[in-house]
């Protein structure tokens, strides 16, 4: 016997596939983003002088990125990578606490590109 909500409960998420599915999908393609990211970051740590900008080109008397700066952009990096491996893995072997911190992340993304969106000129002011 088939519940009365059930036509209405679904297990499938956008391109009509499951939750796990989307989940390894999503996280698969974040992950390789974010490994290329940090590769480019180790590459720049290693070369410095290949993608600093100097100061003429940006307009300021700053440098844009100095080595703490780099080395910031790689530990968020490395932990991104980690959350990222994290989530595929646990949608994988469905274990759900490993998802928690992948979904965290990206409510908190959310909530912060919806600042910025409704309250872009104050958010300027900061920087």
């Amino acid at each position: 016997m088939v519940a009365s909500w059930m036509p209405f409960y679904s297990t499938s998420c956008c391109l009509c596939c499951h939750v796990p599915a989307g989940t390894i999908l999503l996280g698969t393609w974040d992950l390789i983003f974010n490994a290329v990211v940090l590769l480019v970051l180790l590459s720049a740590l290693a070369d410095p002088d290949q993608y600093h900008s100097s100061s003429s080109e940006l307009g300021g008397g700053f440098e844009f990125m100095d080595d703490a700066n780099m080395c910031i952009a790689i530990t968020i990096s490395v932990l991104t990578v980690l959350n990222r491996a994290m989530a595929v893995h646990g949608a994988y072997k469905q274990h759900v606490t490993r998802i928690i911190p992948f979904f965290c992340y990206q409510v908190f993304g959310f909530a912060l590109n919806t600042v910025v969106a409704v309250y872009p000129n104050s958010i300027q002011e900061y920087t």
